[in-house]
């Protein structure tokens, strides 16, 4: 077997191969457009979402289509636009309406594009309007609070972003056990600790601080949020893993694509709601 000369780390990254520096700046540059656009006026905040959400739905299309899935692009952001700003104005009955009319209008779009694996195709297509297109759509119902909306999406953001925060920390400092190494190598039950403990101690402080409730919900918030922030980690690694891409992208410098940021928070989205509805 023939060995090459030993890869040179690139200057900046960590343990893990991330640009440690570039991940921070573009972090604390997303921090201040949700703070800024959360605070200012909370519509611009749906808009900041339909964006970013916009970029993670274009680089998911692309990617399928690299194993030539095809999916119509142009309706389904026109779809995932519509759920979010339905669900914004109209709340969840207008989310569920709009799905509901976007698959079948996809489907309809798809059918005169060709029947060659149409079923294929369109599987794949109502699998990107669930996600992250209908998950987002939380998001915007989290906004729709008349008096809490903008407190509400922060906690959430926050306690899952620390999720991260912890995981990596733990993971580079103590990861030995394997969490799932066939689906992502790099996580470590240490690493989920870290991300419980972190999400427990954030959510607790911001439910305490911001919405004036007790402690305790929001450490039973960020237990919830830990376990899907994970689990939609994981969905996001086997997507990557069968198309045969490592980052949905590179928009983002240190971080990858849009959908390597979405990722965790879309799926935890909905238990989070669930959750400030019963509780707070």
């Amino acid at each position: 077997m023939k060995v090459g000369p030993p890869v040179e780390p690139v200057a900046g990254s960590s343990r893990t191969g991330r640009n440690l520096p570039a991940a921070v700046a573009v972090g604390l540059a997303l921090a201040a457009v949700t703070i800024a656009s959360l605070y200012f006026v909370k519509v611009l905040f749906l808009v900041v979402v339909i964006a970013a959400v916009g970029v993670g739905v274009t680089e998911l299309v692309r990617s399928f289509e690299e194993r030539e899935i095809r999916i119509p692009l142009i309706p389904v952001l026109v779809g995932m636009a519509a759920m979010l700003t339905g669900a914004y104005w109209g709340g969840p009955a207008a989310l569920v309406g709009v799905f509901a009319m976007t698959v079948l209008v996809l489907m309809i779009w798809r059918m005169f594009l060709g029947t060659e694996n149409y079923v294929r195709d369109i599987t794949a297509t109502v699998l990107v309007v669930v996600y992250p297109s209908l998950l987002a759509g939380f998001a915007a119902l989290l906004l729709a609070h008349p008096t809490k909306g903008a407190d509400l999406v922060l906690v959430f953001i926050a306690t899952t972003v620390a999720s991260d925060i912890g995981g990596y920390f733990a993971g580079i400092s103590l990861g030995r056990h394997k969490m799932s190494p066939t689906i992502s190598p790099k996580k470590t039950w240490e690493g989920f600790a870290g991300s419980a403990l972190a999400c427990m101690a954030v959510g607790g402080w911001l439910v305490a601080w911001l919405l004036k409730d007790d402690i305790w919900k929001g450490v039973l918030l960020g237990a919830v949020v830990v376990v899907f922030a994970t689990l939609g980690d994981l969905v996001e690694s086997v997507i990557k893993r069968d198309l045969g891409v490592k980052d949905m992208s590179s928009v983002l410098p240190g971080h990858g694509g849009m959908m390597d940021r979405l990722d965790s928070l879309v799926v935890a989205l909905i238990p989070v709601w669930v959750l400030f509805t019963l509780l707070l």
